[in-house]
């Protein structure tokens, strides 16, 4: 083989420089043949391999894209190590080359161990607590520590000097780096924090007014967190500003199975009357009622004894008083209220709006589409049934329309 080279060198002096470039395109051939062999054959029998093995998965690309970032390197190898087998090439000329090479297999194997790091995020989030502690945000700064040594390293390499030279004068630009990757650092902080004190999850309803944002957190990284809106939009929150302004995180609500209702009818303060004999009996007839108005009634004798018919300080049934506890009866009779939370109805102060009468109560979905439907079926029932109890719901007479609504 020598031999053969030796009788090519001797045939090509005449023609300055042909045996040089032949050797580069020899050297440029090896390459790409390197590259073909490796990617076309090597990497296609390893896909066949694993497709046909029982530990094939669904991530079987995303694990097989790390291999093809690594056979990047094998070119750059065959030219690293062949450059200087090429005769008469210049001394500068073949370092330089070196240098590019080692530089480029440096930034082939940091995207490599980049692209590991995502499937190592890919595998995390199949584990059950993959959402309350997710890890994308240390592996976000993995990759920035990754990528900063590799360009230490490829610098270092290209000018060809001691990595350890361009580290030690990193001391010195220490000042600098904090500055410039300040928001890094806080947001940093911020994951760290937020991830020990399980303060915001994948998947939590969250609301942030002082960001606009008000939906379903879809992503936590390491600068920003995702919120779908319920209008469908995207807001995206830095990660620091969950730690540095107040949120509400409905998560809890979520976790106890109910959803709390609080909202009052309000009710014209001149239709609150005492009990006469025909209305309690009509009254009395409801199951939810009965009950309730006998106790009431021989409650109301005990504490009447020995007041003469008609005195004013004498204890009476009201209607109001009636209608409050006929609603917390049917609120205790609900199927889709929850019985094992707080359930009360109470009246308010009154004021120019009326007598507010709040139902404060848990649905027993957390569901929106049947929480509404659940609370606009009870107030729905709570307006209609008014009138039997002789009440009726305050109107704003300040309204120029009111009056001749309720004249029609």
């Amino acid at each position: 083989m020598l031999h053969d080279l030796e009788a090519l060198r001797v045939a090509l002096a005449p023609y300055p420089h042909a045996y040089t470039l032949l050797a580069v395109a020899a050297l440029l051939l090896a390459s790409f043949a390197a590259n073909w062999l490796t990617k076309r054959v090597l990497l296609r029998a390893l896909r066949r391999a694993l497709a046909a093995s029982p530990f094939a998965s669904e991530d079987e690309g995303m694990r097989l894209s790390v291999i093809p970032r690594l056979a990047n390197a094998v070119p750059a190898l065959v030219l690293y190590a062949g450059v200087r087998a090429v005769p008469e090439l210049p001394p500068l000329l073949v370092e330089v080359m070196r240098n590019v090479c080692a530089a480029f297999i440096v930034l082939t194997v940091a995207l490599s161990v980049s692209r590991a790091l995502d499937l190592a995020n890919l595998v995390y989030l199949r584990r059950p607590d993959a959402h309350s502690k997710p890890i994308k945000g240390y592996l976000q700064v993995l990759k920035i520590m990754l990528f900063a040594l590799a360009g230490v390293l490829m610098v270092a390499t290209l000018i060809d000097q001691n990595p350890m030279v361009l580290l030690s004068g990193l001391g010195a630009m220490m000042a600098v780096l904090i500055l410039v990757f300040q928001d890094t650092l806080l947001s940093l902080v911020a994951s760290v924090q937020i991830a020990s004190n399980d303060m915001v999850r994948v998947g939590d309803w969250v609301e942030m007014p002082s960001q606009h944002a008000d939906g379903d957190v879809v992503d936590i990284a390491l600068h920003t967190v995702k919120i779908q809106n319920w209008d469908k939009s995207i807001s995206t929150v830095p990660t620091k500003k969950l730690i540095t302004e107040s949120f509400k995180n409905w998560r809890g609500m979520t976790e106890a199975g109910g959803r709390r209702i609080k909202r009052a009818v309000y009710l014209d303060q001149h239709s609150v009357v005492f009990l006469d004999a025909r209305l309690q009996d009509r009254l009395a007839a409801s199951p939810l009622l009965g009950d309730y108005l006998a106790r009431k009634g021989r409650e109301l004798a005990q504490a009447n004894a020995g007041l003469e018919a008609g005195v004013v300080q004498a204890r009476r049934l009201t209607n109001l008083g009636t209608f409050r506890a006929y609603v917390e009866h049917y609120l205790r009779e609900h199927p889709d209220i929850h019985q094992d939370m707080t359930l009360l109805v109470r009246q308010l102060e009154p004021g120019r709006g009326g007598i507010p009468i709040e139902l404060y109560c848990f649905t027993r979905s957390t569901a929106w589409n049947v929480y509404e439907g659940v609370q606009a079926d009870i107030f729905d029932h709570l307006l209609a049934v008014l009138p039997q109890f002789g009440l009726r719901v305050f109107q704003d007479l300040g309204d120029p329309g009111a009056l001749q609504r309720m004249a029609s």
